[in-house]
Order: structure tokens, then C-alpha cells, then sequence
């Protein structure tokens, strides 16, 4: 499973980089001022939709987060290994914002809404800090939510407890104060980094 995600994650970085060369060369001048340790993609076209269901039960769209830096990945709470890695992961870099911690907003979007429910999100993502949030869809809503994000995500059937797994993207994405999508973050990307990145967001 690591590795499948480990390549497709790889697979939609080199994709992103491509689409990103125009932007990337047309504003290298104005983004040279900041460094970041993981990928720029300020100014993409993609990843502005966001309307689902939190796992208080409460309508949730990326304008409810605006003054807080966001970051949003896509998994499910059967994942063996990727998922529950980038939850602590952010965990620890909102540790390493001190202070500042409390204006990171991690969000996680099930691929899974078949198996993962409101009570199975509120039991699970707010384990790895409370202040983290579980995010749920219909099917339709959640296929609406992958494709303007451009995750990939494929079901694995298999004779385990679970019946399926699924291979996704493993990136996060991060957002700024104004709600605009400004950073890609591969996934294994070491917290120290991560941290160091959203501090400059801040």
C-alpha cells in the first residue's frame, strides 16, 4: 500500500510540475522572495471546491477557514500505514508552530464514505489532535471534490477484514490565510519542513 501510494504520489507531483511550468516561469521573479522547502503551486486553476459535512455534522466549504493557514489531504480511516502517518505528521509540525499552532487548520477528506461515517471520523481524525477535522461526502460529492483537486484514488479489493483498500494520492495540500491554494507537500515530507513552510505562510 505504501508503495502504491508512494508512486502515484510521485506520478501527480511530476504531473503538477509540468502544469506548472508557465506559472512557475512567469512569476519567477515575484516568487523568488520565498523560499519553500516543499512545491509551489501558487496560482493553479484546481482545488477551490470544497462543500461537505464535518464529522460534527456541520456544513463545511474552505471560506468557513479563512485567517488560518489550511492543510487538506484526502485518505480513509482503514488505511494501514499512509494515512495515520500523515495525520501525526501534521500533528507534529502543529507542534512546531508553538505559538503560532493555533492558525493551522489540518482538514481530512475520506475517499471512503461508504465505510467511513460521521461517528467513525469524529472517533478518528480528532484522536491525532482535537482541533483536526473529518470531512464526508455523498459518493457524488466526494467524486466532485476529487476531481477539482485532482486526486486520484482507485479501490483495491482484497481478502482482508476490510474487503477493499484504496489507492490514493498522499500529498497535502496547503492554503493560505485567504484561502488561496499555495503549497503542494509530498508525502514523507519531514515535520520540521512542513512547519517551516506554514510559518512563512502565517
Amino acid at each position: 500500500m505504501l508503495q502504491r501510494c508512494d508512486s502515484v504520489n510521485k506520478f501527480i507531483r511530476l504531473i503538477l510540475l509540468v502544469l506548472l511550468l508557465p506559472v512557475l516561469v512567469s512569476c519567477g521573479s515575484a516568487n523568488n522572495a520565498q523560499k519553500f522547502n516543499t512545491t509551489d503551486i501558487t496560482g493553479v486553476d484546481f482545488g477551490s471546491q470544497l462543500n461537505l459535512t464535518d464529522h460534527t455534522g456541520k456544513a463545511r466549504s474552505l471560506s468557513d477557514f479563512k485567517g488560518k493557514v489550511v492543510a487538506l489531504f484526502f485518505g480513509y480511516t482503514h488505511c494501514p500505514d499512509v494515512c495515520p502517518t500523515t495525520l501525526n505528521d501534521m500533528k507534529q509540525s502543529k507542534k512546531l508552530l508553538g505559538a503560532n499552532a493555533s492558525e493551522l487548520q489540518v482538514l481530512f477528506v475520506t475517499l471512503d464514505p461508504e465505510r467511513d461515517t460521521q461517528p467513525l471520523l469524529a472517533q478518528f481524525v480528532p484522536a491525532f489532535d482535537p482541533s483536526f477535522i473529518g470531512l464526508y461526502g455523498t459518493k457524488e460529492q466526494t467524486a466532485a471534490v476529487l476531481k477539482d483537486f485532482k486526486i486520484f484514488a482507485a479501490k483495491v479489493e482484497n481478502k482482508g477484514r476490510s474487503g477493499y483498500t484504496i489507492d490514493h494520492s498522499a500529498g497535502v495540500y496547503v492554503f493560505d490565510k485567504t484561502g488561496k491554494i499555495r503549497l503542494y507537500v509530498d508525502y514523507g515530507t519531514k515535520p520540521d519542513l512542513i512547519a517551516g513552510d506554514i510559518q512563512k505562510l502565517l
